[in-house]
């Protein structure tokens, strides 16, 4: 796994062993950021919360394209481990929090983010759960992106957003939601 595009091209990742974590694959970290590049043009000074996130790799991406901070959430004490091992490997800890709780439920949120990358695992319901909880907690800037994966053949409940496409992506589904 690897940084894809931006200042940290091509840089590894650290992935923590084991199968509790299962970070979006390379092809498919390509395709969502071609499609967010379409429609935000620039990552230059966003605010991007990464939830589920494992290893970091969506909200490095985005920090590697120019984003100006990145929030992680994560309460696996092995990703934690990696993720934290990323952010030191790219010397990113000045433009980054890691939050160790429950991304389906992480309160309310000090700032609002301009995109939200959310990669839980398969077929639990903890993305619809962490939609939900996005609003409650007002982790949500006004016209936020919000990228939800899912597994190809799992449908995505989104009450408050309206979908703005889904491209499936080999064993996955990446879905661009707005907030209503």
């Amino acid at each position: 796994m690897r940084i894809i595009a931006g200042a940290w091209r091509g840089r590894p990742l650290v992935s923590p062993t084991g199968a509790e974590t299962r970070p979006t694959a390379d092809r498919a970290r390509e395709t969502l950021f071609s499609m967010l590049t379409s429609r935000l043009g620039t990552f230059e000074g966003l605010r991007v919360a990464d939830l589920f996130a494992g290893t970091g790799a969506l909200g490095l991406e985005a920090l590697s394209r120019g984003a100006g901070h990145a929030t992680f959430v994560e309460t696996d004490r092995a990703a934690l481990a990696a993720l934290k091992a990323n952010i030191a490997k790219l010397g990113a800890a000045d433009r980054t929090d890691v939050l160790a709780r429950s991304a389906d439920a992480p309160g309310t949120a000090i700032v609002a983010y301009d995109l939200v990358l959310l990669d839980p695992p398969y077929g639990k319901g903890l993305g619809e759960r962490a939609l939900a909880a996005l609003q409650q907690g007002r982790w949500l800037a006004p016209g936020a992106w919000i990228s939800v994966e899912t597994r190809r053949d799992e449908a995505l409940t989104a009450e408050g957003y309206t979908t703005d496409t889904v491209r499936t992506v080999g064993k996955a589904s990446l879905h661009l939601l707005r907030a209503l």
